[in-house]
């Protein structure tokens, strides 16, 4: 029996106070930058699927710091060589945004399975790094969110 992905998935940007990005380097495909991503499994509240995935690809746990959905959804087509994964005819993906705020960087222990390296970078070069769009304009959202926060007066991330 052949098991399909399910065509909904979670994207969790992960940075610090000082806005450095968490990027991710895609093993199935080199130069291809992402934040972690992931598909729900059956069962799976969006919360549980992003602290699922952060835990796999990172080695990083949720618990000690704040996941924020950010109540937003993407929808995107399934890039053509990944469609295969999904049950046939299915070409429609929606993506739930979540972030996850750091003090600083920390270690990161990446599955080797599915990247091939990891890097921090700030923010505006991690926006003109990654693939896709959604990631991308989460990124902006984020700096332009604790930016505002901070002119303010406001020195609290936008997951305090």
């Amino acid at each position: 029996m052949i098991v399909y992905k399910q065509p909904v998935s979670v994207l969790v940007v992960i940075y610090t106070a000082a806005l450095e990005v968490l990027l991710l380097e895609r093993a199935d495909h080199a130069g291809y930058w992402q934040s972690v991503t992931g598909s729900r499994e059956t069962g799976e509240t969006y919360a549980e699927t992003a602290a699922r995935e952060v835990m796999e690809e990172t080695g990083i746990s949720v618990a000690n710091f704040q996941l924020r959905d950010m109540h937003k959804q993407n929808q995107y087509e399934i890039y053509p060589q990944w469609r295969h994964r999904y049950a046939p005819g299915v070409t429609q993906n929606t993506e739930h945004v979540f972030t996850l705020c750091l003090p600083h960087q920390i270690a990161v222990s990446i599955s080797t399975r599915e990247h091939l390296d990891y890097r921090w970078l700030p923010w505006q070069d991690a926006a003109e790094l990654v693939f896709s769009p959604s990631n991308r304009e989460t990124i902006l959202q984020i700096a332009q969110i604790s930016t505002s926060n901070h002119i303010e007066g406001d020195t609290r991330s936008i997951d305090a």
